[in-house]
């Protein structure tokens, strides 16, 4: 079992992340991947605004019906910070035989060194770093790390909190599943930045 682990804090999921997590899928011949939204995420503390359980239901409302996909909320179920040696080592613990890929994007790479036990996780785990296309990508430090490039999508969370902010539409940034939660919810309303 090649099993990827795509964690974040996702707020909200968008097509630039469904793209990263798809293609990187085909490309390393993945044969699930976990979306795995943070708790608590530690290096964005107090910067995270919705609550885990409503980005859990953004990243299942994402991924829809698509086999290759699974939204996965231990990282909700455990207390405190969510570093990613304590998820990597659950599942390790739950898929003992699994080859576990952790994909990260490429500006994840010069933060690894403030992550809780970084060679730990390089031993848990294949680190996967997803750049867009046209990005330079070159794993610094040494760090030994799968490079996928993957088609350019110009969207970002901040950018679909900062519309929704405004009044503005998100549709054809988030899956139409994202967008009805986010309305309903009115998420990201309230928001000054």
């Amino acid at each position: 079992m090649r099993l990827g682990v795509y964690g974040g804090t996702f707020d909200p999921p968008h097509l630039g992340h469904l793209v990263a997590a798809s293609e990187t899928c085909q490309a390393l011949e993945l044969d699930r991947v976990l979306w795995v939204p943070s708790a608590v995420h530690p290096l964005k503390a107090g910067r995270v605004r919705t609550p885990p359980e409503l980005r859990l239901e953004m990243v299942r409302a994402a991924i829809g019906d698509d086999a290759r996909f699974a939204a996965d909320d231990l990282e909700l179920r455990r207390t405190g910070p969510s570093y990613t040696v304590d998820t990597l080592r659950e599942l390790r613990a739950r898929e003992p035989g699994a080859a576990l890929f952790f994909i990260t994007g490429a500006d994840i790479l010069g933060e690894l060194g403030r992550w809780r036990e970084p060679d730990e996780v390089l031993r848990l785990a294949t680190l996967v770093v997803v750049s867009r296309a046209g990005e330079a990508l070159s794993p610094s430090g040494g760090i030994p790390a799968r490079a996928v490039e993957i088609t350019r999508v110009d969207v970002s969370s901040t950018q679909v909190r900062r519309l929704a902010a405004a009044g503005k539409s998100i549709r054809y940034l988030v899956p139409e599943a994202v967008r009805a939660v986010v309305e309903r919810e009115r998420l990201y309303r309230d928001l000054s930045h």
